[in-house]
Order: structure tokens, then C-alpha cells, then sequence
């Protein structure tokens, strides 16, 4: 198989997606940001050699690896303390805060859902991978890319709709 060096100029082109997929890893926009940059600065740090994948497929491996390390080493920590959500307002958002809220509840349920489901969702539904690229990126099979986004979607919807359903008192 014949490899290709990865190309620095064209990693920003990608930057939007990787934010997504990380907001949808982390569950927080703030811890987002930061995950995208850590990758970057990994990749970055030397050259890279990558097999036929696109960059894409392969940022997104490199993302999911960096979450990965930053969590088993926050788990080595003391916890923090989270900012009240007053404090860390951001500027941007002040435009619709509802859909900010609806985007936080949703980015929070993605995290939270278990590593598999969470990792193929947000692939193919946040990054806009293809089944195939998500299976290659993952490197897992296209069949188990189906099947653990089918059961992903499920779980988001549920968890969604049990707090749309108690606030209508149903």
C-alpha cells in the first residue's frame, strides 16, 4: 500500500468539521476547542505518512486518540471545579440562545453516550463521513458502523425526549 505524506497547509480545511466531532466527543464547547487544538499540535509536531485514507479520516482518528489520552490522564487528576455557564459566557452565542441550549443538551447527550455509539455518531453524523470512511477512520467494520449508528440515533432520541415530555407533563 503505498503511502503519502500528510499535508500541513491542508489540515485547516478541516477544522470546522473536527470541532464538531470534538464538541460531540467532549460534550462541551470549551473542552472542544481545546481537543482540536491538541490534535493539531500532535499532528503537527512531525511529518506523517498516511496509507490511501483521506486527511479527514485520518484527523479524526488522530481526535478520537487525543480524547482518549486526555481523559485517562484527567482521570489521574484531582477533579475541577466546571465555571458556572454566567461566567464563560461567549459573545458568539448571544444571538439565539435557544439554539445554543438545544445545541449544549445535544452535544451533552452525544457525550455521554458509551465510546462506540459515541465515536460512529459522531463520524457520520457530525464530521459527514460516508459508513465506509466511519469504518476505516474507526477501523471497524461497515456493518458495525451501521449498527452501533442505528442504536446511537435511538439512545439520543430517547434521552431527548424524556425532558421534552416531562416539561409537557406527559
Amino acid at each position: 500500500m503505498a503511502h503519502r505524506p500528510l499535508d500541513p497547509d491542508a489540515l485547516g480545511d478541516h477544522v470546522d468539521r473536527l470541532y464538531r466531532a470534538a464538541w460531540a466527543l467532549c460534550g462541551r464547547r470549551e473542552d472542544a476547542e481545546d481537543l482540536v487544538q491538541d490534535t493539531y499540535a500532535r499532528v503537527l509536531a512531525k511529518p506523517r505518512l498516511l496509507r490511501s485514507e483521506d486527511d479527514l479520516a485520518y484527523l479524526l482518528r488522530a481526535l478520537r486518540n487525543t480524547h482518549v489520552s486526555r481523559v485517562r490522564a484527567a482521570a489521574r487528576r484531582p477533579a475541577e471545579r466546571p465555571l458556572d455557564e454566567r461566567e464563560a459566557a461567549d459573545p458568539r452565542e448571544a444571538a439565539d440562545p435557544a439554539v445554543v441550549l438545544v445545541a449544549r443538551e445535544l452535544f451533552a447527550v452525544i457525550a455521554a453516550l458509551p465510546a462506540g455509539q459515541r465515536d460512529v455518531l459522531v463520524a457520520v453524523d457530525v464530521a459527514g463521513l460516508s459508513y465506509r470512511e466511519a469504518g476505516r477512520a474507526l477501523r471497524v467494520k461497515e456493518a458495525t458502523v451501521t449498527t452501533r449508528l442505528h442504536r446511537a440515533r435511538r439512545a439520543v432520541v430517547e434521552q431527548l425526549r424524556e425532558p421534552v415530555l416531562q416539561r409537557a407533563g406527559a
